[in-house]
């Protein structure tokens, strides 16, 4: 079982920068895929970013540029920079780990940290 616990989401101002941080449980974490999605009210949720175990990233067009997803496994951490932030960012984002390495679909979900970019 993994638990995923996200932070460091907030209000900020078009054109600004935040950090996300996703604390994961658990050993098994430097072999999982990990994820960025995120989601607005009446909407599906969307993909954003993914980073495989050995840190090949992925990233939906509409962030690529600014976003940046990394990930730290001494620290069991997955990281979301976002910089040039855009009102149409403004989401609920969620952390999720794949089963295995590579990421094909979500296994475990956190509860999700609110952005909100104002213009």
């Amino acid at each position: 079982q993994v638990q995923l616990v996200e932070s460091g989401g907030g209000l900020v101002q078009t054109g600004g920068s935040l950090r996300l941080s996703c604390a994961a449980s658990g050993s098994m974490f430097s072999r999982n895929a990990m994820a960025w999605y995120r989601q607005t009210p009446g909407k599906q949720r969307e993909l954003v970013a993914t980073i495989t175990s050995g840190s090949s990233v992925n990233y939906v067009d509409s962030v690529k540029g600014r976003f940046t997803i990394s990930r730290d496994n001494a620290k069991n951490t997955v990281y979301l920079q976002m910089n040039s932030l855009k009102p149409e960012d403004t989401a609920v984002y969620y952390c999720a780990a794949a089963i295995g390495p590579q990421w094909v679909f979500p296994g475990y979900w956190g509860q999700g940290t609110q952005v909100t970019v104002s213009s």
